[in-house]
């Protein structure tokens, strides 16, 4: 994907080049509280789990029960993801809503199941509304955004809202915990609370305007188009002509074109996942039980210590430094800090540095959010590589690969715990994150600070458009 010269024409420049303002700031409200209860219903099982699988008379935490509970919302993610993601080419804001419709009912149920094939199957319908989100949010954001700071909403909205969320489900675990409420209880109001958040953006997601680009590439709809792009930029009237900006061309021409770099961000959502999620479903149950922490301390002290921080500096740096350097380096860093903390434990010295050994666990959750986690596991890649006609497509592809991989790891991980030791499980996990690190070295672009058509190579096609029908 080649760079383009300045003086091709962009026919949304006005939004592009506009400031953020309170449309930017409603649309990352909106759009993010459902990243965030997503943060909240897919870290939380991993902090109930030995309570729930107690509740139920499963003693083993890396068995067959305990992985199809952890990896049924994110399977049915992978639903999810692609048949919104099918969804979205006809119209972005048209499903919106009915996400967040599906995660609360799922998440209502939970306090309701009696076994745990319900509890599986209810987190499946919850993991539909999780994979629709994963779609849907992040693309109307970025089609709505400017150009400046669309990497720091996205990495905002789909980074650290999901750490905070992880934080509220850690936080409710210990209030209940601390007084005295029962274990059987417990874990069915922790993960029932997941609908609260999601409640509160169902209205607000079904009055969102569609997106400018939506209207303009696929819909061609001018008149629409400019007053989108009037609202989004806060001005009074749009001189931007919006005629005849219909994109003629299928996922066939695009995917010829470009499948190398469509192949990449799958991959790179699916190597991270394989990675981040091993710690998000085992973590507060299987590594903190090694390193003698309950799960709500391990889970604030991981979010408040390394995670948050490392999106903070993802926000200050995505629009400066670039995504790019940000997600090789932070795929560098985990692999990094996951080698140190198998050579700790594999040498025995985890009793008597258990501080050690948590920084640097710790450490890899830093380097995840202050990199992949803020770029390919935001939704960053599908959204600025993919070109409108098909940016619903890809966006759905790179969101089933993440939820694929995490589903994977979801039996792989505590398999390799359980047969090989956690230092081998470690070491596996840092050499998923130096073949992630080398992809993203091969074959992404830098895209920070253009507009969504120069980043994803669709200018030069509306241009060429734009001459043809003159």
């Amino acid at each position: 994907m080649g760079e383009l010269t300045d003086d091709v024409w962009d026919p949304f420049a006005v939004q592009d080049q506009s400031k953020f303002q309170w449309f930017h700031w409603k649309t990352v409200f909106t759009t993010s509280m459902g990243v965030f209860a997503d943060g909240y219903d897919l870290s939380s099982i991993g902090i109930v789990l030995p309570l729930v699988l107690a509740s139920f008379g499963v003693k083993s935490l890396v068995g067959i029960e305990a992985s199809l509970l952890t990896a049924s919302a994110l399977g049915g993610a992978v639903i999810g993801a692609i048949v919104f993601g099918l969804l979205a080419n006809k119209g972005r804001k048209r499903f919106y809503g009915l996400d967040v419709a599906l995660m609360t009912v799922g998440a209502l149920l939970q306090i309701f199941v009696v076994n745990v094939p319900e509890l599986i199957a209810v987190r499946l319908l919850l993991g539909i509304g999780v994979g629709a989100d994963y779609v849907l949010s992040p693309m109307i954001m970025g089609e709505h955004s400017n150009s400046k700071d669309r990497g720091k909403t996205l990495a905002f909205g789909f980074g650290l809202m999901w750490g905070f969320g992880a934080v509220l489900a850690a936080f409710l675990y210990f209030v209940l915990h601390g007084f005295g409420v029962a274990p059987e209880l417990i874990w069915r109001i922790v993960l029932g609370f997941g609908s609260v958040p999601t409640l509160a953006v169902i209205y607000l997601r079904r009055r969102m305007p569609e997106t400018a680009r939506f209207l303009g590439r696929i819909k061609g709809d001018p008149k629409a188009t400019a007053s989108v792009v009037a609202q989004a930029s806060s001005v009074t009237t749009v001189s931007e002509s919006f005629e005849n900006l219909k994109d003629p061309h299928g996922f066939g021409f695009y995917f010829r074109r470009e499948w190398r770099t469509f192949l990449g961000a799958c991959l790179l959502w699916f190597l991270f996942d394989m990675v981040a999620y091993s710690s998000i479903l085992f973590g507060p149950s299987v590594i903190a039980k090694h390193l003698g922490l309950g799960p709500d301390t391990f889970q604030f002290l991981m979010e408040g210590a390394f995670t948050i921080p490392g999106g903070v500096i993802a926000l200050l740096l995505i629009d400066r430094a670039g995504r790019k350097p940000l997600q090789l380096l932070g795929f560098v860093g985990m692999a990094g800090a996951l080698v140190s903390y198998g050579l700790v434990t594999g040498g025995g010295a985890l009793a008597s540095l258990p501080v050690l050994a948590f920084i640097l666990y710790g450490s890899q959750n830093f380097f995840s959010q202050a990199g992949p986690g803020s770029v390919s596991a935001s939704g960053v890649l599908g959204v600025e590589l993919a070109p409108t006609k098909v940016r619903g497509t890809v966006q759905a592809l790179t969101v089933a690969s993440g939820r694929l991989g995490a589903t994977l790891t979801a039996f792989v991980f505590p398999f390799l715990i359980r047969d090989y030791g956690e230092s081998s499980a470690v070491y596996f996990l840092a050499g998923l994150a130096i073949l992630a690190a080398i992809v993203t070295l091969l074959v992404i672009p830098e895209t920070k600070r253009k507009s969504l058509e120069y980043s994803s190579g669709e200018a030069h096609l509306i241009e060429e458009e734009r001459l043809a029908k003159v």
